[in-house]
């Protein structure tokens, strides 16, 4: 506090740093004119006061709000769609932009631009949409936004060039790791079909299995949950011609079909191997620990924010490749 027992402010400042309120400002707004040495003077005397920039007042005396937000759908509880968010807010605030987030209640179209609505009421500069499901893709592509976005996606999307981890090439290792453990029965729990990388997951399964010179033995959907994972996986392994090894589009599933295993008497890895997706942080505690697909979600993040950074800023920014998946090993394959 000052003398006067208000927080200090750009006077403050200017007096101990021995500057110009208009330097001040300047340093505070980023102006490339500020030389190194005072931009360092004016820090040092910001962090020592413990000055807050007034977020209104840089607002009036810029024009900018320095503000991202994020538009996620109904699905965003989920670990995918969650870890997005994390990761987008993160590396916004590294990036020295407020993020605000905006859930639509529903995919329908009317809830997606209310959503807009009220991302644009908090003065955004650029949006970033998470949009796993091919309904929240079609219904963004039919509303239009007044400010540069970026589309996170699960997978890519055909004509987007938005900011994705490589699923098909994820669920490519994952088979391969099955492949090479000597398994040629392999089953796939896919997750839903409107879902952009359940889709892809499942796509890179059958084109590693066809370039083995195998077939799957089956492919069924599930809905991402454990229960679901339980329930299908029981149907796989009590069958007559049960596969030797799954491949689960995610986690949780994963975590279904251990249990459903357990049940049966089955053992894992010995019985039936299993690969997951995801790498939720519990992945590591499964009894026995589950082999999956890690995405990076910080690297996720700050990608997608550096391609909205440079659009808000007129900046020519290169396509970046799609973030690489990595196989972790634990015991379950």
């Amino acid at each position: 506090m000052s003398e006067s027992g208000r927080a200090p402010g750009v006077r403050e400042v200017a007096a101990a740093a021995g500057v110009s309120r208009q330097t001040v400002s300047r340093v505070l707004n980023e102006h490339p004119s500020i030389r190194p040495e005072t931009r360092e003077r004016v820090l040092n005397a910001m962090a020592a006061l413990n000055f807050r920039p007034n977020r209104a007042a840089r607002m009036l005396t810029t024009a900018r709000s320095r503000t991202i937000g994020v538009l996620a759908a109904s699905a965003s509880s989920l670990f995918g769609p969650a870890s997005s968010i994390d990761a987008v807010e993160q590396a916004g605030r590294e990036a020295g932009y407020f993020v605000t987030v905006a859930h639509a209640a529903s995919l329908d179209r009317a809830e997606l631009a209310a959503a807009i609505d009220h991302l644009g009421a908090q003065s955004v500069e650029g949006v970033v949409v998470i949009a796993p499901q091919r309904a929240v893709q079609e219904a963004m592509a039919a509303l239009s936004l007044s400010v540069p976005s970026v589309t996170l996606h699960g997978a890519g999307v055909a004509g987007d060039d938005g900011v994705f981890v490589d699923q098909f090439e994820g669920a490519r290792i994952a088979t391969r790791h099955l492949l090479d453990r000597g398994h040629t029965r392999i089953a796939h729990l896919s997750g839903p079909g409107d879902w952009s990388e359940a889709r892809a997951r499942r796509d890179g399964f059958v084109a590693e299995l066809s370039a083995a010179g195998l077939e799957a033995v089956v492919s069924r959907e599930g809905d991402w949950t454990a229960a679901s994972g339980a329930a299908i996986g029981a149907e796989l392994l009590a069958g007559p011609e049960a596969p030797t090894a799954i491949f689960s589009s995610n986690d949780q599933m994963a975590l279904g079909v251990l249990h459903a295993s357990r049940l049966l008497g089955l053992r894992v890895p010995e019985d039936i191997a299993l690969v997951g997706f995801d790498d939720i942080p519990e992945a590591a505690f499964f009894s026995p620990p589950l082999t999956t697909v890690r995405q990076d979600f910080p690297e996720l993040g700050r990608r997608c924010v550096a391609r909205l950074v440079a659009l808000i800023e007129g900046r020519e920014l290169a396509f970046a490749a799609p973030v690489a998946p990595v196989l972790v090993l634990r015991d379950s394959a």
